[in-house]
């Protein structure tokens, strides 16, 4: 229910709409001032459901360890360790498919769904897809199970109620009632970022499970936070439907995603770029370089072109175009423009699809996909043509820093841009994605993750805290 404070607002609001109808102005319609949101929250909260989770840790050791060249004899061998965490979901059929963050169920090795009246179900999980923190769980349907019904997150605007329902610090069947603060937004979190915002209170624990409308549909599937502390100070993020819905239906239908591909690496277009192209502004996404035998070789894209627009839609960034890409369907015909010494063309393409293991890289330069925006690191493979001025041998492996977020984890500990990551938690590390891996792993076992980097030659290790959202 809301507060006192928010009725009386309410109140003034009807009050006040009242007299702008009188003076001429349309009245505003009584459901978009409700009064409470108990009749949503009565039909829906049997859908969403607390996810617990077990996994078997084997002890990689702490940075004493690698600090010290001294063992500890008579312990023998380490135990594996059993740790548990907890996340949220939410049904989506009467088949007894659930929705829920691949953060919360990443290398579990036993799932389990607790319903609002207590029962506990073991589940099987269906596929998870890391470039959008999204995975998909199957149980034995219950008798007459409540299911949540998908809404359109782009009808949403920015000030329309939002409310979240999940399992926050195992607290199942918690509500929290807010506003979308923001659409679109970019968080650094992997390469398809298209968050909604909302005020709505989300914790540890609300991961995976739904952002409603006031209508009681599902706009979005929480999955971050921007927190100092670790608890909520009203900046949440939720997956959009529109992207979760896809998602959602592939990992049902195959249990993989499929991904556009264009086959070029981008970068931004700066002032000093876009004066020395004889480009007005700095609007579009500079092609760097073309995969031989990409879509975008064979359609006659070069090194130099500026891609101003993708299937209709304009190109305000690399970001655009990476989810532009990303989202059509493989084998599908479209059209880009680009500009290429100042005079725009355009270009009939056809979308390609990657292997597996190099989705990440669709359409664009890899950036970090690491599990929040805390740890503040755009990454990328190591660029052949910087390894001699980086002090790199040749058989060097590990990933790029392109970019250190200020006052992020990374910024606070000493990363530079230029660094060149070459383990993580003692595992060699190639791609962004082995990053992403190791930083989810570090905090499921809430401990510190580990990095080993070379900068101008020299090896260092820098540890940095992790959290749980």
């Amino acid at each position: 229910m809301l507060s006192v404070l928010n009725k009386r607002l309410c109140a003034g609001l009807i009050a006040g709409a009242l007299m702008l109808s009188a003076g001429g102005f349309a009245p505003l319609a009584a459901q978009e001032i409700p009064n409470d949101f108990t009749a949503i929250v009565r039909e829906k909260i049997p859908a969403v459901v607390a996810i617990t989770t077990k996994q078997i840790i084997q002890d990689q050791g702490t940075l004493g360890d690698f600090l010290s060249p001294f063992g500890s004899p008579g312990l023998g061998p380490a135990q594996p360790q059993v740790r548990e965490a907890l996340g949220s979901g939410f049904v989506i059929s009467p088949d007894g498919y659930i929705v829920t963050n691949n953060h919360v169920v990443a290398d579990a090795s036993e799932i389990h769904v607790v319903f609002s009246d207590k029962e506990n179900l073991p589940a099987q999980l269906v596929g998870r897809d890391p470039a959008t923190d999204l995975a998909v769980l199957k149980i034995e349907p219950r008798p007459n199970m409540t299911t949540t019904a998908w809404g359109d997150s782009d009808a949403v605007q920015p000030g329309a109620w939002t409310i979240a329902i999940g399992s926050p610090f195992g607290l199942g069947g918690t509500v929290t009632v807010g506003v979308l603060s923001a659409r679109s937004r970019d968080i650094n979190a992997g390469p398809y970022d298209d968050f909604l915002q909302t005020d709505a209170s989300i914790n540890r624990g609300n991961s995976g499970g739904p952002l409603f409308n006031a209508r009681g549909e599902v706009i979005g599937v929480n999955t971050a936070i921007v927190s100092p502390t670790g608890g909520s100070i009203g900046i949440g993020f939720a997956v959009p439907s529109r992207t979760a819905r896809n998602v959602v239906d592939q990992l049902i239908r195959t249990g993989r995603i499929e991904r556009g591909y264009i086959g070029v690496r981008l970068q931004e277009i700066t002032p000093s770029i876009a004066e020395a192209l004889g480009i007005q502004g700095s609007k579009g996404a500079l092609v760097a370089s073309v995969e031989p035998g990409s879509p975008a070789e064979q359609a006659g894209i070069q090194a130099g072109d500026v891609i101003t627009r993708f299937n209709g839609k304009d190109i305000q960034s690399v970001h655009d175009l990476t989810l532009a890409a990303a989202s059509q369907k493989p084998g599908t015909r479209t059209t880009l423009t680009r500009n290429r010494g100042g005079s725009q063309q355009e270009i009939a393409l056809t979308i390609g699809q990657r292997d597996d293991e190099e989705q990440q890289q669709t359409g664009a330069v890899p950036r970090s996909d690491t599990a929040d925006a805390r740890l503040g690191l755009s990454l990328s493979p190591i660029p052949d043509e910087a390894r001699q001025q980086l002090g790199l041998e040749p058989d060097t492996t590990g990933v790029f820093v392109q970019e250190v977020a200020p006052n992020s984890l990374a910024a606070e500990n000493g990363f530079q841009p230029g660094d060149v990551i070459v383990s993580a938690n003692n595992r060699n590390v190639t791609q962004p994605s082995d990053i992403q891996e190791e930083w989810e792993r570090s905090r499921q076992q809430n401990k510190p993750i580990l990095f080993r980097i070379s900068r101008q030659g020299q090896s260092l290790f820098v540890a940095v805290a992790t959290a749980k959202s």
